[in-house]
């Protein structure tokens, strides 16, 4: 997908993800929980926005193996948009105060699972020795 549309997706879901939590948090007292939240949602949402940009043309909706991406929060986590994905949405969970999010999470944890096992077997077959390396390396 070229970048203009990626952007304007992206400002698009992020402006409505703005107005939701604008919505959400009207007229409610501010909690503990709504601090934590927002503590867990600014990194998660970083890094995962780091993650993405470090991936770059490598990024792709079926497992695919363009080039091997070693760099960044890749050096660390194979998995950072997942990762770091979980946090944003549990930061928002207690956002708004919607354990409904919670349980979203853990629906999406056993689903990230599978891709990333999918995803580390293409990447394997394609980079061998290379991926076994920096898998070993590395945590999720």
């Amino acid at each position: 997908m070229p970048t203009v549309p990626r952007i304007a997706i992206f400002l698009v879901l992020f402006g409505a993800l703005g107005y939701f939590i604008w919505d959400q948090l009207q007229g409610q007292p501010w909690t503990w929980m709504q601090t934590v939240g927002i503590c867990l949602m600014i990194p998660g949402f970083l890094l995962w926005l780091t993650a993405h940009i470090q991936l770059g043309t490598s990024f792709s909706l079926t497992p695919q193996a363009r080039k091997l991406v070693t760099r960044g929060v890749y050096s660390k986590i194979r998995n950072p948009i997942y990762i770091f994905s979980l946090v944003f949405l549990t930061g928002l969970a207690l956002l708004v105060r919607r354990p409904l999010l919670l349980a979203l999470g853990v629906v999406i944890v056993p689903m990230q699972i599978v891709r990333a096992r999918r995803e580390a077997a293409v990447l394997e077959e394609k980079f061998g020795e290379e991926y076994r390396q920096y898998r070993a390396r590395t945590w999720f």
